[in-house]
């Protein structure tokens, strides 16, 4: 039996995705209240300009005060989606301190602060879902949190990121410079003003933070992540890609180590080959490998951004918190019990791809092959060619440790035979 009296949603922001949140609620009113048992009505709309005409929301439940909004102590669930630390962090606090439960899309508070804002909702027995934060639409969390909860998850692998997708599938089908294809990203909306969250990888290391948390049962925070952008990849990192039949991703890579005592998570570029499933997610596709004990390898894949596969995130979340309301429970909170440290970038092993510019002279090779043997470091292939005096060197390793290929490095900059290092770059997914 439905229950007549609605349950009252406060909608934070209302921008792109919360424009839509509030555009499906309105026109799936009776759908969404058929799958919770209850109907659901939009009570507010916080929002820093509110004399702006907004298609659909009544004039009435705009307001440009948020803490009134959800200190109100009608609302069952608060909706963010403005993003940012604060002051999203203090009203969501605050909603929970008022009796409101919380659906958030906000990797970056999250990454930062979430193992206090799990701690708050506990305190007043309150849910905090956050399906949103990682890759839009595509289910994500809920699986590694409820799915895959009697198995052992060991890897988190994927593209998490569409802006840079978008970019690096362009250099690789166009042949495109770096720039030229961000350009065209921002012309069709893909890439934002200042890009530099995307492209410096800092969008992705916050979502690999909260994935690695989720999927190993500890608390992992943004300043855990190792992050490397972008801007340095060039077309000569794709034709050289290109030889060893591979292409060039950003990653968000979460891994739990060998001996089962550690995680590391980071973002970077890497090579990956061609005959991978994620070589193949093009555009501003998302898509991500989670590989577990009893499961296997999973992938879900799907549009990771935009206001309405977002706001369809966001919306599974409302409905799910909904239907707990009604039930007098809450759902999943944080699981950290684990406890495993992360360990830093020097700890993690994987092949590399070196490319060095070198004088073109007998004795070269044997230089440079003794280097990386001094440093354990076993290569795997080498490829030469010269011209004029100048020659690169492109050398493909076995698996090496961050902290060996370094020193690796650091000592072919000391060969006089040695005129710079072009490119490194690891090599993933094999």
């Amino acid at each position: 039996m439905m229950r007549t009296r609605p349950l009252k949603v406060a909608l934070l922001g209302c921008g792109v995705v919360g424009s839509e949140v509030a555009r499906i609620m309105t026109t799936h009113a009776a759908d969404l209240a058929a799958r919770i048992g209850a109907p659901v009505e939009l009570a507010g709309v916080a929002v820093r300009r509110p004399s702006k005409v907004r298609e659909g929301i009544a004039p009435e439940l705009v307001t440009s005060d948020a803490t009134a909004l959800v200190k109100r102590g009608d609302i069952d669930v608060v909706v963010e989606v403005i993003g940012g630390i604060e002051p999203a962090r203090s009203l969501i606090t605050t909603a929970f301190e008022h009796g409101a439960s919380v659906v958030s899309a906000n990797k970056a508070l999250l990454a930062q602060d979430g193992a206090a804002l799990h701690a708050a909702a506990e305190e007043h027995g309150r849910d905090l879902y956050y399906e949103a934060a990682v890759a839009g639409a595509i289910p994500l969390i809920r699986p590694l949190r409820e799915s895959l909860a009697g198995d052992k998850v060991n890897r988190v692998l994927g593209i998490v990121n569409g802006t840079t997708n978008f970019i690096l599938d362009k250099m690789d089908s166009t042949g495109a410079g770096y720039q030229e294809a961000l350009d065209e990203a921002t012309a069709l909306g893909y890439a934002e003003a200042d890009p530099t969250a995307d492209v410096e990888g800092f969008d992705a290391a916050a979502k690999a933070a909260i994935l690695a948390g989720i999927a190993f049962h500890s608390r992992v925070r943004l300043d855990d992540v190792y992050r490397e952008g972008m801007t340095e990849v060039t077309a000569a990192d794709f034709a050289s890609a290109k030889n060893m039949g591979c292409t060039i991703k950003l990653l968000a890579i979460c891994e739990r180590a060998q001996d089962g005592g550690s995680v590391t998570a980071r973002v970077h570029p890497a090579m990956i080959p061609l005959t991978h499933p994620l070589a193949s997610v093009r555009g501003a596709y998302n898509a991500v490998f989670v590989e577990s004990d009893a499961s296997g390898q999973l992938m879900f894949y799907g549009p990771g951004a935009g206001g309405a596969p977002t706001a369809s995130a966001v919306l599974g979340d409302l409905v799910a918190v909904c239907r707990n309301r009604l039930g007098g429970a809450t759902g999943p909170g944080e699981s950290a019990y684990a406890a495993l440290p992360v360990s830093g970038m020097g700890e993690v092993v994987t092949r590399y791809h070196i490319s060095l510019d070198v004088a073109d002279k007998p004795g070269v090779l044997a230089q440079v092959a003794t280097v990386f043997a001094e440093h354990g470091v076993s290569i795997d292939t080498v490829r030469q060619q010269g011209n004029n005096g100048e020659a690169s060197l492109v050398v493909v390793t076995h698996r090496a440790s961050d902290a060996s290929l370094s020193g690796t490095v650091e000592a072919l900059r000391k060969l006089d035979t040695v005129r710079g290092v072009a490119s490194i770059m690891r090599v993933e997914g094999e």
